[in-house]
């Protein structure tokens, strides 16, 4: 997103669509946690969003102090305290043509979410992490499917996340006519494209390269925890 904020052609609608993809649930999930009900927590995004892009906020992230993830919380606290009026916001964000953001689906998986005592941050930071592998896995997907190899991608994938596997390498490579070593193979530089995308995501967020490898460390920290 970082990145994206650089770029002079990216439309509104396109920003706010990469926006979304990725920040939607984790914002949604945040709101909801600090008490607000599924209507209002809908609408306070769409305006919050709408707000953001109308601001050009995107262009005016320092890239030197901090995640995208974390100035965009910032913003949306910011917002909740001294911006957000129900009575007079603009209705689904204004003149900003928004995209589905699939509100149900929303609202589904946060009742999906355990009554534990995470705060509304640290739920923020975990679902964050969660959709940003999502994205990654999605891709991976595509990328098997485009090369008509999308059944072969459904069968591996288990071995590339740690899910438990209803069927063994042995089995598999008799399934698909290799050689167990070469379905070993297969599955390697699998995980190795996964790696490379996971990296190109995180790239997005932060305000360096350099700084890339500490965000992945802090993601899978952030899941463990």
């Amino acid at each position: 997103m970082l990145a994206a904020a650089d770029s002079a052609s990216l439309s509104s609608q396109e920003a706010l669509e990469r926006l979304c993809r990725t920040y939607w649930y984790p914002l949604y999930a945040f709101v909801r946690r600090q008490g607000r009900n599924a209507h209002d927590a809908e609408d306070l995004l769409q305006s919050f969003l709408a707000r953001f892009l109308e601001k050009n906020f995107l262009r005016v992230v320092d890239r030197s102090k901090g995640r995208f993830r974390s100035f965009l919380l910032a913003a949306l606290k910011h917002f909740l305290a001294n911006e957000w009026d129900k009575g007079n916001a603009q209705k689904r964000g204004g003149q900003v043509q928004f995209l589905s953001l699939e509100h149900e689906a929303a609202e589904s998986r946060y009742w999906e979410e355990p009554a534990s005592g995470l705060t509304p941050e640290t739920l923020y930071e975990q679902r964050w992490a969660c959709v940003l592998l999502e994205r990654v896995m999605q891709r991976l997907a595509a990328d098997f499917a485009a090369a008509g190899k999308g059944e072969f991608f459904e069968a591996l994938k288990a071995f590339l996340v740690g899910e438990s596997r209803s069927e063994t390498y042995a089995e598999l490579a008799n399934k698909f006519g290799v050689s167990e070593g070469a379905l070993k193979m297969k599955v390697q530089r699998m995980r190795h494209r996964y790696q490379r995308l996971l990296r190109e995501e995180i790239a997005h967020t932060v305000a360096s390269p350099e700084e890339v490898e500490d965000e992945i460390r802090y993601l899978f920290r952030v899941l463990s925890g």
